[in-house]
């Protein structure tokens, strides 16, 4: 039985509980209550970054210990593929294939029965950015940008890791990352506490990120939308992401679905300007939600089928 399969056919039917005992929910608590004894305004630069990194050093250490006490508990039990089911709802807590394509394709059913103002509210959900005055184009472009980037940390880097070091280090990975999205900002308070959080992100997402952009090129050709084009907007424009993983997903999205992503967004009334990937041979419309939601489900079964093989490969 192949644990990374059934992770993924085990998040397709039940999704990711909202539970208070949810795995990355602790993982968060354990993060705020480190923050609160660690983080002290007053220090210097320096010892903040040292702050920060002793937190990161002990969350990694305690989310990758909690998780392999787990598996070891899970060898007593006395019936066949006990331990693999273990293994594999484990694993479904650290990927959101399901999770993703269902606020997806939430914003899509509000957008074409044209419920602007409950879109506006559903897409400030799953962004950052300000939503209140997005227009039909803007908020799909915003959900598309979202689910392919988090193609990346939501499904294939977890995947990625469970790969080469097992349940545990999926959930090493995902811990780094639920760091990166509570304290890896570059702001006055988080610019050296979360510097060692947002580095780590940014080292653990390399591979896969680069894996997901020729992922995404595979899927094109599937589906029949234009790979080559993504291919040459991934080799184009993914470097002028602000993130040095975000653009792999982003820009070969856009390419294979002719439109353009990034361009201006306001946060907490500010406007800023995000490099674009892309080019526009079609506005982006709320279709291209639905089409990058293929997407995403045809790359993740792409890895799927890899993982197996080389897992096999390896006798495992």
């Amino acid at each position: 039985m192949n644990v990374a399969i059934l992770a993924f056919v085990i998040d397709t039917i039940i999704g990711d509980p909202r539970t208070k005992f949810h795995p990355v929910v602790l993982i968060g608590r354990l993060i705020s209550l480190l923050e609160r004894f660690y983080y002290r305004p007053e220090e210097s630069d320096r010892r903040k970054f040292l702050s920060g990194s002793i937190l990161v050093l002990i969350v990694l250490f305690l989310t990758y210990d909690v998780a392999a006490a787990l598996l070891y508990l899970s060898y007593y039990i006395p019936w066949e593929w006990g331990q693999e089911i273990v293994a594999a709802f484990l694993l479904s807590f650290t990927i959101s294939p399901q999770s993703l394509a269902k606020a997806g394709k939430g914003i899509y059913a509000l957008l074409i029965t044209g419920n602007l103002a409950e879109a506006r509210k559903k897409v400030g959900w799953i962004v950052g950015r300000d939503t209140d005055k997005l227009d039909d184009s803007e908020i799909a472009r915003a959900t598309v940008e979202t689910i392919a980037e988090n193609t990346v940390d939501g499904i294939i880097s977890p995947l990625f890791f469970f790969a080469i070091g097992g349940v545990s280090l999926a959930f090493l990975y995902r811990a780094a990352n639920t760091m990166d999205s509570m304290i890896g900002y570059k702001n006055e308070k988080y610019l050296y506490f979360g510097r060692a959080a947002a580095r780590l992100d940014d080292v653990l997402n390399y591979i896969p990120a680069r894996l997901t952009g020729l992922l995404f090129v595979a899927a094109a050709s599937l589906l029949g939308f234009d790979a080559g084009n993504a291919l040459r907007m991934m080799r184009r424009d993914a470097d002028k992401h602000p993130s040095p993983n975000g653009g792999y997903a982003e820009a070969t999205v856009a390419g294979a679905l002719h439109i353009r992503l990034g361009g201006i967004n306001s946060y907490f009334g500010k406007k800023t300007f995000r490099a674009y990937m892309g080019e526009a041979i079609e506005a982006t419309a709320p279709k291209h939600i639905m089409e990058c939601i293929r997407m995403m489900y045809t790359a993740t079964v792409l890895f799927l089928i890899l993982v197996y093989a080389v897992l096999k490969f390896m006798g495992h």
